[in-house]
């Protein structure tokens, strides 16, 4: 199954067709349907993208992601499995995983079940028209006034807040990693931050997994990797295969440096450094004061 493209979005307009109107699915501009209002048309009225279209694309992509990352999960005797509802992690019907890696095919996940966890923020990128009943590609999200995916900072802020609830939610949820999906890049502004959110372990990579959005000058990658753009399915599988094969806990806590120091030296009496690791992480999770 091959990268996001173009055509996964004129097909998902096609079969959107089917039992929606077109006025459900585009904007209309001087008579004309657009997916997003094109920037080189000018227009007095406030154009909104129309609401009923944004459940569409997002069961669409989710079963996309499934299907894309089956084979993927299949390779470490794991199901890839859409909506996943775990009370212990705070994942209820309405808060569930978008989509997860789980021992077995079940949407109701124990916790020990699920492997790992992806966020998917992903949406219509370019923009096309409806003319003589199909959908012309018209330009990259460079020539549109839409913001997609990544792209959108209340896409990027609803995907941080839902992995922290994951990470504080209870122990559990600690050491499943979590990975945020999109299909464009992400702006300048949010480099830096996403390096730092995946260098202190709350979200393990964000990962574009659309390899050419545009011809003009984006973010492929940001300076420490924690937002990446894969070219390749075999480049997320090998990203995936070591994710899935590192031994990983989630741990943050704010004390003194006395207590601090106290559980250091407790945690280095253990006779190797994995025991030493899970000491040191069971006195922090505890907050454990000597």
């Amino acid at each position: 199954m091959p990268m996001w493209t173009v055509d996964n979005e004129i097909n998902f307009f096609r079969k959107a067709l089917e039992l929606n109107s077109v006025e459900q699915l585009m904007i209309q501009l001087q008579r004309q349907y657009y997916a997003f209002a094109p920037k080189n048309i000018n227009y007095s009225d406030r154009i909104v993208t129309p609401q009923s279209r944004n459940g569409l694309v997002g069961k669409a992509t989710e079963k996309w992601c499934k299907e894309f990352f089956s084979d993927i999960a299949k390779e470490f005797g794991l199901y890839a499995v859409n909506g996943v509802v775990c009370p212990e992690l705070g994942l209820s019907s309405s808060t569930a995983a978008d989509l997860a890696f789980c021992t077995t095919d079940a949407i109701s996940q124990p916790s020990e079940n699920i492997k790992l966890i992806f966020e998917i923020k992903m949406g219509i990128i370019n923009n096309y028209q409806y003319i003589e009943n199909d959908f012309k590609f018209l330009g990259d999200y460079t020539t549109h006034k839409g913001v997609p995916s990544l792209l959108r900072s209340d896409s990027m802020l609803k995907a941080i807040g839902k992995s922290i609830n994951l990470r504080v939610d209870s122990n559990a949820g600690k050491s499943i990693p979590i990975i945020i999906l999109g299909n464009s890049p992400i702006t300048d502004n949010y480099t830096q931050k996403v390096d730092f959110l995946c260098k202190s372990g709350v979200i393990q990579k964000f990962i574009s997994v659309y390899p050419n959005p545009t011809s003009n000058s984006h973010v492929i990658k940001s300076p420490h990797m924690g937002f990446e753009t894969y070219s390749s399915k075999f480049e997320i599988a090998k990203y995936i295969e070591n994710i899935l094969e590192s031994q990983m806990s989630y741990f943050s806590s704010m004390m003194n440096n006395t207590d601090l120091g106290h559980i250091i030296s407790i945690a280095n009496r253990e006779s190797s450094d994995e025991l030493k690791g899970l000491k040191f992480l069971e006195l922090i999770n505890a907050n454990h004061r000597i």
